[in-house]
């Protein structure tokens, strides 16, 4: 009888973080994108272009740059102005200049998006391109970011896709997710022509070699 309490208490809890965790990240709108094509959790993506509010991971006196950014968007800008939250928070650079940026919403007009009132912060506009994406799970560590670039890398050559970026990391949940139900991303840029041609090259390799298989086809 124990047991059975036990499990059916777990399994009640399992359940409510799973809700409480989609709740989380669902509550949100998420930067635009097109999916191309995808194969198992890579996927390749066009973006628009994107405004972001950026500023330095850390700071003066340890203030962490998700801080500056949150007090942005809350009204410490000119005008007192209140933004939404979207998804992902994106980082990019390496440790010693690590930014940390939000995308800010498409429907807020360049016009009316407010200066920042702190000057460690800037807003610019990401150009608009062509993405290879892998999506991971797990805390944010050095260590992670390290082994899903070298297999997002490793999947890139074997597409013959040629990196023209540094890396972009993409973080959608809140700190308290359960680190295996995450939802992380890692996005590299390259030359948008060079997924078309070889997807081409695939389909007609597969149309004289049965046994090439044929062009392959976000948490």
């Amino acid at each position: 009888m124990k047991i059975f309490l036990i499990v059916t208490l777990l399994v009640m809890a399992v359940v409510l973080v799973t809700a409480g965790c989609k709740t989380s990240r669902g509550g949100y709108a998420t930067a635009p994108y097109k999916s191309v094509r995808s194969t198992g959790s890579f996927e390749v993506r066009d973006y628009p272009a994107l405004t972001v509010v950026e500023t330095p991971l850390s700071g003066p006196g340890g203030d962490a740059g998700f801080g500056r950014l949150f007090r942005f968007i809350t009204g410490r800008n000119e005008g007192g102005q209140k933004i939404a939250m979207t998804t992902p928070v994106f980082m990019s650079g390496d440790d010693a200049s690590r930014t940390i940026s939000f995308v800010l919403p498409s429907n807020l007009e360049s016009g009316r998006i407010p200066k920042p009132a702190d000057a460690s912060l800037s807003v610019r506009e990401i150009p608009p391109g062509r993405f290879a994406v892998l999506r991971f799970s797990g805390g944010r560590s050095a260590q992670h970011e390290a082994a899903a670039l070298g297999q997002l890398k490793t999947w890139m050559a074997a597409e013959g896709l040629s990196v023209t970026s540094q890396p972009v990391f993409g973080y959608f949940d809140p700190p308290w997710t359960p680190s295996f139900m995450r939802r992380n991303e890692v996005m590299l840029r390259f030359e948008a022509g060079e997924a078309t041609s070889t997807r081409r090259h695939r389909s007609s390799t597969a149309l004289t070699d049965v046994s090439s298989p044929g062009a392959p086809s976000r948490d």
